[in-house]
């Protein structure tokens, strides 16, 4: 019953926050890196920030240093999606947030240069989420693949959490699919939704890595890595700034040169990272040879993929 009134609350949030970016002209409308052809509202991922905040506030504030970084993050993601912001400004809210959540993990009780580390990781997993962000469904979706997973974890395996997180988190996602995983979105998540939702994966994930000690759980992101870490490359080798926006992801060039519906490219995301977790947590005791061996196989498809439809990109 009490995620029944979640979910209609956060229903009730998204449906008052459409009026509220139709009033206010929060849109988002077609460029050229973008892969719709539609304005279509922007920020409806700020539902993922009210999940998190409605279990804080009915778990008797659990996780409060978590819950001040996730605010400083959606809130300048937000501005962000209103107005553009500088970089500076955004690099200086995301390390703030960052340092906030690593002293709720306890991490400063280690070695500075593992603080270091993991300011590098995790600047890189947001960003990359934020990158991936560009198609109906593939945002909710993907993080729904890794809520799903880090749930069935937290109960069967090893509890890393308080399990009412991780599901009043799905509700939010639960109710942001329902207006943005179909072939003409109600709203985009906007910086908003991607790297809030980022960041709470990311918190989640490094607590599990925290309490087991084994880095190799990073294999819960490894479809999205490795497209986002290949992509740069690739850009790289092409002498692009990769500061810049593109269309060169794979999930791009699936979507806009193999014109594939975007539902079912954000199905195929899903699918094959479900398919990673399901072959992690069947060989658990190999976990590093298993995350070795999931990198390198996507790493291949990648550039087979490439190697045979990149030439539609440049023709395009």
């Amino acid at each position: 019953m009490y995620y029944l009134i979640v979910i209609v609350l956060l229903f009730l949030a998204e449906l008052f926050y459409f009026k509220v970016a139709d009033r206010c002209n929060i849109i988002d409308k077609p460029n050229e890196r973008s892969s719709h052809t539609r304005i279509t509202l922007r920020g409806g991922g700020i539902i993922f920030y009210f999940g998190a905040l409605a279990y804080f506030l009915t778990s008797g504030f659990e996780y409060p240093w978590f819950m001040l970084a996730l605010t400083l993050v959606t809130f300048i993601s937000f501005v962000d999606d209103i107005r553009s912001t500088s970089q500076k400004l955004r690099l200086l809210f995301h390390f703030s947030a960052m340092v906030l959540m690593f002293y709720q993990w306890g991490l400063f009780s280690l070695s500075w240069w593992w603080i270091i580390v993991a300011l590098i990781v995790c600047t890189g997993i947001i960003n990359a989420y934020n990158f991936m962000d560009g198609i109906n469904g593939i945002t909710g979706g993907y993080s729904l693949v890794i809520l799903v997973a880090l749930a069935y974890i937290n109960r069967e395996i090893v509890p890393f959490v308080e399990e009412g997180f991780i599901y009043t988190v799905l509700c939010s996602v639960l109710v942001f699919c329902f207006f943005n995983f179909r072939k003409k979105a109600k709203c985009f998540a906007g910086d908003v939704g991607s790297v809030s939702i980022a960041f709470i994966l990311l918190f989640l994930i490094g607590k599990l890595i925290i309490q087991t000690e084994d880095f190799s759980w990073i294999v819960l992101l490894a479809v999205y890595g490795v497209d986002s870490v290949l992509t740069i490359i690739h850009r790289l080798l092409l002498h692009e700034n990769i500061g810049l926006p593109h269309r060169k992801h794979m999930y791009q060039l699936m979507a806009n040169e193999l014109k594939m519906p975007h539902i079912g490219v954000s199905l195929i995301y899903m699918m094959v990272q479900s398919l990673v977790i399901i072959g992690y947590l069947r060989y658990l005791a190999y976990g590093y040879l298993y995350l070795f061996g999931c990198i390198v196989l996507l790493c291949c498809i990648y550039i087979l993929f490439m190697k045979k439809c990149f030439y539609l990109h440049l023709q395009h």
